[in-house]
């Protein structure tokens, strides 16, 4: 048996919790975001500092968006600067310095897009400044910094919303209605896969960090492992360089994280030939087992102990829309920000996924 979920089944299966609306963007969009229907809204002014890290163009998502008036941008290294002014997420924009954009009138939120090593001190200034941050991913190498940076945003009531590119997923949010639903029984056991090839040039890059390929890519599935099951009681890191490549980088890495009833295991590793088609996130429960692969385009093989809602006992394919990363993350920016709705991932739940992400990269708390 197999399941398409277009707009009308998902509604049947998720009905109308704010997660099921957070994800019927992707599910019916079909034509480009600047065919979208424009709001009477005033635009949400805002503008991004860096053009370093590797999700930078996710601009493009904000240029694209009715929500949103892409104020400005804000690249103090010529070399990237010169670079990025030649490619189509950043063409025609007003470059400014950091202080230009702070200071740009009605401005209400930033993106934080600068190299991994500038993350926090960047995020840090716009949250001093009054500003809500999207913060790309990883949340940078010192916990105290972070836990200070969201205390500081919620005295503030200001968004710090993580670029952790799976959230608003369809797969995982029919995921989390599972969840909700109890229909997966008691969870005992989840795994989370997410590696690619890296090149040459950029392993030396990566190689900055103790974390290696857990740093640079374990986050995003250590926030759904996390989402699934809560902070851990341990996370043990086994960290390895494989590869016959002289330098330093870690690149095959593994995290078993214990609960009383569960454990679960992340990986990452930077040789796996076409390693984004095995990316994925399967959950164990008592009562059923959900498998999302591949998670960027997701599809799902799922199985339930007896009937629920619109599936049948038994294993059964499940297909989605291909999903557009950041859309749906933009839009509930948007809504929180304008005050429509309360964010659906806490300053508690990203503080316990970065906990988690370092220790499992075997990094200092």
């Amino acid at each position: 048996m197999t399941i398409d979920f277009r707009r009308r089944e998902f509604l049947g299966v998720v009905g109308s919790s704010a997660l099921a609306g957070a994800v019927l963007g992707s599910l019916s969009r079909t034509v480009p975001a600047e065919a979208a229907p424009k709001s009477d809204r005033p635009r949400i002014k805002i503008g991004q500092i860096g053009v370093g890290h590797a999700h930078a163009s996710k601009l493009s998502v904000y240029r694209e968006s009715p929500d949103y008036e892409v104020v400005g941008i804000v690249e103090p290294d010529a070399k990237l600067r010169q670079r990025a002014e030649g490619q189509s997420p950043f063409n025609g924009l007003k470059w400014m310095t950091q202080e230009q954009l702070l200071n740009e009138p009605g401005l209400q939120a930033v993106l934080v897009e600068t190299r991994v090593r500038d993350l926090l001190n960047t995020a840090e200034t716009c949250v001093a400044a009054g500003k809500h941050v999207h913060l790309d991913k990883p949340a940078g190498a010192s916990l105290p910094q972070y836990r200070t940076i969201l205390q500081q945003a919620e005295k503030q009531k200001l968004m710090v919303q993580m670029g952790y590119m799976f959230r608003y997923n369809p797969a995982i949010v029919l995921l989390r209605k599972c969840l909700a639903e109890k229909w997966l029984g008691d969870i005992f056991e989840v795994h989370a896969v997410m590696s690619k090839v890296v090149g040459a040039g950029s392993r030396k890059e990566l190689a900055e960090f103790q974390g290696g390929m857990m740093f640079e890519l374990g986050g995003h599935i250590m926030d759904l492992v996390i989402g699934v099951l809560g902070k851990p009681d341990t996370v043990t890191p086994y960290a390895q360089h494989a590869a016959a490549i002289d330098d330093t980088l870690t690149d095959n890495m593994l995290a078993v994280l214990t609960y009383p009833r569960a454990t679960a295991t992340v990986k990452s590793s930077a040789m796996e030939v076409d390693g984004f088609d095995r990316r994925h996130l399967v959950v164990c429960g008592s009562e059923g087992t959900f498998h999302i692969q591949p998670l960027d385009n997701p599809s799902a093989r799922v199985t339930f102990s007896k009937p629920r809602g619109e599936f049948k006992q038994g294993y059964q394919d499940v297909t989605f829309p291909k999903y557009l990363r950041y859309v749906d993350d933009a839009a509930d920016m948007a809504r929180v920000i304008r005050g429509e709705k309360s964010t659906d991932f806490s300053y508690e739940h990203d503080l316990i996924v970065q906990t988690a992400l370092l220790q499992a990269c075997g990094m200092p708390l």
